[in-house]
């Protein structure tokens, strides 16, 4: 997943503290663990605001996770 959202990222030209920042989380590390793969099943929560701080839809995500099922 995290491949999507640094795509995503670098699309933007924002980096993952400004991910971090838009998200609300700031400095509480949640963004780094996300992408550490400390986080191995993000809540809904989290990846509505990545998605709402990236500007794209939650489908984004959801493509990305049925295409590794097949």
């Amino acid at each position: 997943m995290w491949n999507i959202i640094e795509k995503l990222l670098k699309q933007k030209h924002m980096s993952v503290f400004d991910l971090s920042k838009a998200t609300g989380y700031g400095q509480s590390g949640t963004i780094y663990r996300l992408k550490n793969g400390d986080i191995k099943r993000p809540s809904f929560e989290l990846m509505e605001r990545i998605a709402d701080a990236l500007t794209v839809s939650l489908d984004e995500f959801r493509h990305v996770k049925q295409n590794a099922k097949k």
